[in-house]
């Protein structure tokens, strides 16, 4: 059922709160804004923000994509301190419908609006039609969801949690990282590894294992060091990253038997550049014992669409239950 518009849409991560106003129905998304979480005290206040500085009147409808799980009416953020109601942003907002989902399920209702100029495929394989779709993404945090076809020609897309699975490892070398990450962190889910601040963890442990001195290195250092490869242990996490990345890929792809291909999201791998090993990625994903000729046959794409998080709430607004 078509909802109403004007409408206000958001992808909100641990970082950064996206967000997006679209006019009527079929209308591309105006006036889209990136700010950070915390030039905002909360969720609303970001919101108001922007509806202040683009001159928008009171939207018809909000559709948000939040980068946590979305269990009851109290939504409380992994990576981020705001904690908000859903009923009370909906009042504050003076909107009819307010649709707060996962960010990664607003990122996979996107993926059958998107176009071959907002892909690169990684590797060989064919989609088949009608097949789970699967989805993960590095950012913040690491995102996983995925699509399923349901009646009408629609899919339906999943809501997990599954960046917080604990991590395996391959070989006896990401075994010894693992155990320094265990040392340290307890247990290690996939997104301790596969995530911007997971990066530089990931970094410290390479460094460890190679007896190197750490550098006081973000996220963005090292993803630069390793590009220009003017660091070799910087270099070195890459392919750790680019590993343990398509390892969890194949995973999630087997559980979904996900023939209809895989997606990459997240603005980490984009970020890397030529220092993604897009070969390294398919072996690991490829690498399933028995099933590596089934894997070897779905594709895997990273999404380049600047904002299709975005996209996919205005989606869901039309294919899910409003709040």
């Amino acid at each position: 059922m078509n909802q109403g518009y004007p409408r206000l849409l958001g992808d909100i991560g641990g970082t950064n709160a996206r967000w997006a106003w679209q006019e009527i129905a079929g209308a591309a998304l105006q006036d889209i804004s990136v700010m950070p979480c915390n030039a905002s005290a909360s969720l609303y206040d970001s919101a108001a923000n922007y509806l202040t500085a683009t001159g928008h009147e009171r939207p018809s409808c909000a559709a948000i994509g939040i980068a946590t799980a979305v269990t009851g009416d109290v939504v409380s953020m992994t990576n981020n301190s705001w904690v908000f109601s859903i009923d009370e942003l909906k009042q504050s907002l003076g909107v009819q419908h307010c649709l707060v989902i996962n960010d990664f399920t607003a990122l996979a209702m996107s993926l059958p609006a998107l176009g071959p100029s907002d892909l690169r495929q990684i590797g060989s394989g064919a989609a088949v039609d009608g097949a789970p779709i699967a989805l993960l993404g590095p950012g913040t945090g690491l995102g996983v969801s995925g699509l399923v076809k349901a009646g009408h020609g629609q899919y339906l897309a999943l809501s997990g949690e599954g960046g917080h699975a604990t991590l395996a490892a391959v070989d006896d070398h990401e075994s010894a990282m693992l155990a320094l990450l265990r040392a340290r962190f307890g247990h290690v889910s996939a997104e301790r590894v596969l995530s911007g601040p997971g990066l530089v963890d990931l970094y410290r442990a390479v460094c460890e294992l190679g007896g190197h001195v750490a550098q006081n290195f973000g996220p963005a250092d090292v993803t630069d060091a390793a590009i220009a490869g003017a660091d070799q242990q910087c270099v070195n996490t890459a392919n750790f990253f680019t590993s343990f990345l398509g390892n969890v890929a194949g995973n999630l792809a087997l559980t979904l038997g996900a023939r209809g291909g895989l997606y990459i999201g997240g603005g980490v791998v984009p970020l890397l550049g030529n220092a993604f090993n897009a070969s390294l990625f398919r072996q690991r994903f490829e690498e399933k014992g028995r099933f590596n000729s089934y894997l070897a046959s779905i594709p895997t794409w990273i999404i380049t669409a600047s904002t299709p998080a975005l996209i996919g709430a205005s989606r869901a607004l039309d294919l899910l239950p409003m709040q």
